[in-house]
């Protein structure tokens, strides 16, 4: 088994900047993209993006990936998010009315994304895991909402006050989680440039303590172990072989898994189980002598 704790411990600083990702607590003002220009101007990396979008009022958990580690982006997008929020309906209504319209709001549901959204604005099916009330002051709502990727929180807010018909709207948000990374492991802006200047002086400390290695890929996708002898080929483009895999495993087809040889990340397969075929890539971690040819 993969000791992540033991991975990010045996890395350099830089290579952890080469492959990592930090959870930033984004602060209401700047938008996602200027919060990751911001992290890779102040670590002087290549380059930086964000997993998933939040509007510039909207705080909280940011995860940012450095580096080689852009790649997995795609893999964390669709993954789970909580928010914590305040809305503000139009007219006083009974709290029974206000949870009654939010059961309707529950489970799966059909959302058609904002007009200033940048995705097409077609309706999509959305599941909203929970939609639960915390506190209510008169018109004003405190909020929490576990959705699938993608919800839009605003417009779920909006058809809920047309659900009541009186109208309502979100004045304040904070996504407390991301996927696997919460609000309780984030680091805000003030802190992550406090360790980066340490680090400039020579103290890695606080700046390796904040960067998480980008194997934490195997908490979403598990790990399977290939035999070293194939590694290099496999690095190479070539698929996973049965005969590759360190033991025989029965797994689902079309499943997607980490692969390692030894504590060493090859990248993330997907199942495909034709003829003696294993798995097929769909990202590989190139060593960085070849990165100039990714």
């Amino acid at each position: 088994m993969i000791n992540l704790k033991k991975i990010k411990q045996q890395k350099t600083i830089k290579e952890l900047l080469e492959f990592g990702i930090i959870n930033i607590d984004k602060p209401s003002g700047p938008t996602s993209f200027d919060t990751s220009e911001f992290v890779m101007k102040t670590l002087n990396l290549r380059k930086t993006s964000h997993f998933g979008t939040l509007d510039p009022k909207v705080t909280g958990v940011l995860p940012i990936a450095l580096n080689r580690a852009c790649k997995l982006t795609g893999f964390f997008l669709g993954e789970d998010k909580e928010y914590v929020g305040i809305m503000r309906i139009h007219e006083l209504v009974s709290e029974e009315k206000l949870e009654k319209a939010i059961k309707d709001f529950t489970g799966k549901i059909m959302q058609l994304p904002p007009v200033k959204s940048r995705v097409v604005r077609v309706v999509r099916e959305r599941e909203i895991k929970s939609f639960e009330i915390l506190e209510i002051e008169e018109q004003n709502i405190l909020f929490r909402v576990s959705c699938q990727g993608g919800t839009y929180i605003r417009k779920l807010v909006h058809d809920l006050g047309e659900k009541l018909g009186v109208g309502a709207h979100m004045l304040e948000l904070r996504r407390i989680r991301a996927g696997i990374f919460k609000e309780e492991d984030s680091v805000n802006l003030y802190d992550f440039e406090k360790a980066v200047n340490e680090y400039k002086k020579g103290n890695e400390e606080n700046l390796r303590k904040i960067i998480i290695p980008g194997e934490i890929i195997i908490e979403l996708y598990p790990e399977i172990q290939i035999q070293e002898e194939s590694a290099e080929r496999i690095l190479r483009g070539q698929p996973i072989y049965k005969k590759n895999l360190v033991k025989e495993i029965k797994m689902e087809k079309g499943k997607r898994i980490s692969i390692f040889s030894g504590e060493r990340f090859i990248g993330v397969f997907t199942i495909i189980l034709q003829d003696e075929i294993f798995a097929k890539p769909e990202f590989v971690l190139q060593p960085i002598k070849n990165e100039n040819r990714e």
